[in-house]
């Protein structure tokens, strides 16, 4: 036994001297506990060695009787498949054949005998000549039926004398499976005396030399309690732990001893009052104790412990704990307990305002992280539960959410926007639900007085029961007690109300709660209304660049066309797209994207895309069409920054756009394109595969004076151009390259989807989870126009061909079922190739498309461009493209690099053309008559 107690090591007291005479003869003394010790040891080793012995006995036994079945049950099964043995068997003398050959095995092979039976047990051979011929000893019935039997027996006497016989009876088949003999080999296990006798010196050895060890052991186990107990003996020891246990009792603090495996050796009676133990606690573990958690893993870690504080009950406890004496590993530990209850109720307010500090830090920080109100008021909910509150619920007013100013007609109607903290506990209303709150709850005062209201008991709150009965009936039940309630409001303006619940666990609020329920709600509050003033903006934002994006799907046969636009979360961008029909069937695709953010980037865009429209109204190739946007940017800049346009006004003036566009002809199946510093487009085959075409880039627009590249694309039917803007590919986590990567593995997952579901997939995958730029994405499918909806043909330069030409006009016309617009298309026609006969240059060319409308164009060599004019009464000419005018629904002119082309298109309805209310015959009599 160990003592961890002080101990006087005064020699005056206690002689060693006088101890330590005559212990050494004391080893061997029945009545010592070293001499009981030693001869419990002896009758142990002796046991062990008689043990030792048998099982070598009873080991020997078994091993030769095992060997000699498997001996015995080789030999036989050698022996009855040997050659001969079946042809002897059935011979007529099969003692002569098989006895010789018997002896010769058993003697080869070591065994005591090697007998071969017949069918009916009697013996052929055997070592003993007079007992051939008799009855076999054994069980031959399974060996009969094809089985081998190992068997012990005993029969006739053998050369090896007295013994167990171990034999194996096995049969003698012919080729056909049939049992014709037995063959019957074994021998007597010899005394198994030989096999462990030269073991016994050995285990006789290793006794002796345990016996010793004991002794040994002994001796210094008795050498060791002396020096521990400095030669006291067992009256000075048992007075000893008198004086220490009456010590140890008297103390005002707990002490407690715990051994390695957690189990209490020793408890004072001031640790059973501090800690309510029972009179049975000694000896037993201390997790079966029942004390709190934080107790039992600090008793049974095998940390140290300084004036660690741990509640117990009512009871704040001093803990400290050091290991037992001496240090050894998972040696135990002493335990002291005392009881500061008193000091840290002194100390809990100051820590009680350390931590509501901490707490108004903390939501200064975490609070209004972004500008969103819904998300800031969830905030405020995360900051203040648990620490504050167990249930903490947010209701802001419809018009806060909205971003709209707040009003007081708007007071009744609040929508809970966030819930912190034990929701599921809680019957509260969910998250988006408006509440119609009445006059005498807490939340309606607090607004009306514009301070905080407690409800410190809840029961007697009357106000919030008759809100809803049953709901607070059920909050009541579960534990909700304690309210407090408080305004918020920022620049003198309520936005809502912040409701902090407690539960039967927490102590009810205080007044002392309302007044930091108040700071800490006054902070959130400028936090939501920043929110709610920036949602009103952005939402003004994203509603003008919507009204200045497209609404809807121009008519038009080329192409199959769906985009998508998401605004940024920090503030609409100036991203714009456009679909634009073109004459001839042909669509213009526009792209673009103003730097910037905000209102001004918006109104710019818009500008930008009119100047579009304008310009493609005016049939313009792509270059030109970047180059006039180009000089306009650079216009819209200087305005920008000079005199007071730029000043007060967000954005100080037009830093560049970028622009893509491109114009597709359904009947040639080519796309021509350029791009001002936009990222390229791609191309989706129909088989899937995915291209960047090689479109030259050129300068953004804005910075004046360069040239812009076009490039000729030809996109067969069904093939996806897909443009959209850097937004898509690149933000502050992803570059453009990895951006490009992602958008071609959405694509080519997409595979040859409509567009609708590209334009979604290609979001689904690339779109970030907080969008800090615009995003504009728009996919076009091509189509092309059916050779049976074109006519067209070549016209020689002379004007005697202009019936003809209406000939083959009516033919095409007929073949297409359209015969009830003839008239109105040959009188078109006719004026307009005999206009580019007369006026215009070889070659003249005629095409007729069928589509959506009904388009005739008529081509030649010469750039001039016909003039609509009145002619008058006495003019003979003049009045060709009057007639075009009046019969088509649009015509113009369109420029190629071989000449021009002048085109009139007629809308269709019902296959026939919409022609004025007016005859044919009418409109040309009216040429005639008089103007006035």
């Amino acid at each position: 036994m160990e003592v961890s107690f002080g101990r006087d090591r005064t020699p005056s007291r206690h002689p060693l001297t006088g101890h330590r005479s005559g212990r050494g003869t004391s080893l061997l003394n029945p009545r010592s506990a070293a001499g009981q010790v030693f001869l419990l040891q002896a009758v142990i080793v002796v046991l062990l060695v008689v043990a030792a012995v048998a099982s070598l006995v009873l080991q020997a036994a078994r091993d030769a009787l095992r060997q000699g079945r498997r001996e015995s049950l080789v030999a036989a099964q050698s022996f009855a498949s040997a050659p001969g043995v079946v042809r002897a068997l059935r011979g007529p003398d099969p003692t002569v054949v098989l006895q010789p050959k018997a002896e010769a095995a058993r003697k080869k092979a070591g065994l005591d005998f090697v007998i071969a039976l017949n069918t009916k047990g009697i013996r052929y051979t055997y070592p003993y000549p007079q007992e051939i011929g008799k009855k076999f000893v054994g069980n031959i019935k399974p060996a009969l039926e094809g089985h081998t039997v190992i068997e012990q027996a005993g029969g006739p006497p053998l050369p090896a004398g007295r013994g167990t016989d171990v034999q194996a009876v096995v049969p003698v088949t012919d080729a056909h499976g049939k049992v014709v003999g037995l063959v019957s080999a074994g021998l007597t296990v010899r005394n198994v005396s030989q096999l462990w006798m030269p073991q016994l010196p050995i285990t006789l050895g290793v006794g002796a030399v345990a016996l010793a060890l004991a002794t040994a052991g002994t001796m210094l186990v008795a050498r060791r309690l002396r020096r521990q107990t400095l030669g006291m003996a067992p009256a000075e020891l048992a007075q000893m732990y008198e004086h220490h246990d009456a010590v140890l009792h008297a103390v005002r603090e707990g002490v407690l001893i715990i051994d390695a495996d957690t189990r209490l050796l020793l408890v004072n009676e001031e640790a059973k009052r501090l800690l309510k133990l029972p009179a049975d606690a000694r000896g037993r573990l201390v997790r079966e104790l029942g004390l709190p958690d934080g107790i039992t893993r600090l008793l049974t870690s095998p940390d140290a412990v300084t004036d660690e504080v741990r509640r117990a009950e009512d009871r704040l406890l001093a803990v400290n704990k050091r290991p037992t004496f001496p240090q050894a590993v998972g040696g135990g530990s002493v335990v002291t307990l005392r009881d500061t209850t008193e000091l840290v109720a002194v100390s809990g307010r100051a820590e009680t305002a350390r931590e509501r500090l901490k707490l108004l830090y903390e939501a200064g920080v975490r609070i209004g992280t972004t500008l969103d109100v819904g998300r800031t008021a969830q905030e405020l909910a995360d900051v203040a539960a648990p620490q504050f509150a167990d249930l903490v619920t947010v209701d802001l007013l419809d018009s806060v959410l909205r971003g709209w100013e707040p009003t007081a007609e708007g007071w009744r109607r609040l929508r809970r926007a966030a819930i912190g903290g034990e929701q599921q506990m809680m019957p509260v209303y969910p998250m988006g639900e408006v509440i119609n709150f009445s006059m005498g709850t807490p939340q309606m005062r607090t607004l009306q007085q514009g301070r905080g209201v407690l409800e410190a008991d809840l029961r007697q709150a009357r106000g919030w029961q008759e809100q809803d009965p049953d709901r607070a009936r059920k909050a009541l039940k579960r534990g909700l007690h304690s309210l407090v309630t408080v305004p918020l409001q920022a620049r003198g303006v309520p936005l809502g109300v912040a409701n902090f619940y407690r539960r039967r666990n927490s102590p009810a609020y205080e007044p002392e709660d309302l007044s930091f329920a108040e700071e800490l709600a006054a902070r959130a509050a400028v936090a939501i209304d920043n929110a709610r003033r920036f949602t009103r903006e952005h939402a003004m934002a994203v509603t003008l660049q919507r009204s200045l994006l497209p609404r809807g799907q121009p008519e038009q046969d080329a192409l199959e066309v769906a985009w998508r636009y998401l605004p940024a979360e920090a503030g609409v961008g100036g991203d714009w797209f456009d679909v634009i029909p073109l004459p001839c069937a042909r669509v213009a695709l526009v792209m673009g994207d103003v730097v910037g953010h905000g209102l001004h980037a918006a109104a710019t865009m818009g500008r930008l895309r009119t100047a579009v429209h304008n310009f493609s109204t005016l049939d313009l190739p792509v270059d030109e069409v970047l180059g006039n946007l180009d000089d306009l940017v650079v216009r819209m800049d200087k305005e920008e920054s000079t005199g007071e346009a730029a000043e007060g006004h967000e954005g100080e003036g037009v830093t560049g756009a970028t622009c893509l566009y491109a114009i597709y002809d359904p009947v040639a199946g080519e796309c021509t394109m350029a791009r001002a510093g936009h990222p390229d487009p791609v191309v989706v085959c129909r088989d899937g595969t995915v291209t960047r075409p090689d479109v030259p880039a050129s300068a953004p627009l804005g910075l004046g004076g360069y040239p812009f590249e076009t490039a000729e694309l030809r996109l067969p039917e069904g093939s996806q151009l897909v443009l959209y803007t850097d937004g898509l590919v690149e933000n502050r986590s992803r570059d453009i390259d990895t951006g490009l990567d992602d958008l071609r593995r959405a694509l080519q997952e997409a595979g040859g989807s409509a567009p609708q579901d590209t334009c979604q997939a290609v979001l689904d995958a690339l779109k970030p989870a907080h969008p800090s730029d615009d995003i504009a994405l728009m996919v076009a499918r091509t189509r092309l126009f059916p050779p049976s909806r074109v006519g067209e043909w070549d016209v020689p330069s002379d004007p005697a061909v202009v019936p003809s030409v209406r000939a083959r006009c009516r033919e095409k016309l007929h073949e297409w079922g359209m015969e009830e617009s003839g008239f109105t298309t040959e009188l078109i026609l006719s004026e307009l190739v005999t206009n580019a006969i007369r006026y215009g240059s070889p070659p003249v060319r005629v095409r007729l498309l069928h589509g959506r409308s009904l388009i005739c164009e008529v081509s030649d060599g010469s750039s001039t461009s016909p003039r609509l004019r009145r002619a008058a009464t006495t003019d003979e000419g003049g009045r060709g493209l009057f007639l075009v005018a009046q019969f088509a629904q649009r015509w113009g002119t369109r420029y190629t690099t071989g000449g021009k082309v002048i085109w009139a298109e007629q809308a269709l309805h019902d296959g026939a053309s919409a022609a004025s209310g007016h005859t044919p015959a009418d409109v040309l009599l009216e040429q005639f008559g008089d103007l006035t």
